[in-house]
């Protein structure tokens, strides 16, 4: 029995966790979140955090879900799952994976055949707990082995990778800042905001000082004022007595 493309259903879920462990989990978000903000202006990049990728209509079966995946001349936007031929037959460029200790070799070499086979131009796998960190490049039909991978520049992303001294992955933008976790991010617009909060005060006594300043201008104009206005009215009454005030 042939299933008409209607009857054909591609589930949203695979019935598998997102993350093993906490660890996992937090690396998953760190890369996924970072590529969120690195492209944010950019309306047709889409970041996706374990969303199953269909890649041939027809085929429910055949799918798999990246940690992270990035696509390129796709909007953003709402989606149960990536079914490549309504993303006008694009294929995600770019995708991560974070070994848990669950993930065995078997498993990982099926993934790593299904990017291959599927047009993935850029792989990355990382292992915390390794503290480790591979990468795939595509040159032709194949995803070849980055060496060394330590300050690699990604060619799609423009992101920079680094592992630091305790094997953790740093990625760097574009412009030399960090990604940074939810964590970190949350500080800084802390300690943004408690800047500008201090700019404001300071702009604000400034700006009573300068008022003091107009006040205390203004007492001392209408102190002379009133003194010259004084000093006029006793010329006037010395001259209504016959005395000359300048005299």
């Amino acid at each position: 029995m042939v299933l008409s493309p209607e009857t054909i259903v591609y589930p949203d879920s695979d019935g598998k966790p997102m993350a093993d462990n906490t660890e996992q989990f937090r690396w998953i978000v760190y890369i996924k979140e970072g590529l969120e903000w690195l492209f944010a202006s950019d309306p047709n990049v889409f970041v996706a955090g374990d969303l199953l990728w269909y890649p041939v209509e027809g085929n429910p079966r055949l799918c798999q879900a990246p940690d992270v995946l990035v696509a390129f001349g796709r909007p953003k936007g709402k989606r149960g799952s990536y079914r490549q031929w309504l993303e006008a037959g694009v294929a995600p460029q770019v995708v991560f994976e974070v070994l848990s200790p669950g993930n065995g070799v078997s498993e990982m070499t099926r993934k790593f055949q299904f990017y291959q086979h599927h047009g993935v131009e850029e792989y990355y796998l990382y292992d915390p707990e390794g503290g480790t960190l591979d990468g795939f490049v595509r040159e032709g039909a194949a995803l070849l082995g980055i060496d060394p991978m330590h300050s690699w520049v990604s060619p799609r992303l423009g992101a920079r990778f680094e592992l630091g001294e305790r094997g953790d992955l740093c990625l760097w933008r574009p412009d030399g800042t960090p990604f940074e976790s939810y964590v970190e991010m949350a500080a800084r617009a802390e300690q943004e905001r408690l800047r500008a909060e201090q700019e404001r005060q300071r702009a604000e006594q400034e700006r009573q000082r300068a008022e003091q300043e107009r006040q205390r201008a203004e007492q001392e104009r209408q102190r002379a004022e009133q003194a010259e206005q004084q000093a006029l009215r006793l010329a006037q009454r010395l001259r209504e007595l016959g005395i000359d005030p300048q005299a």
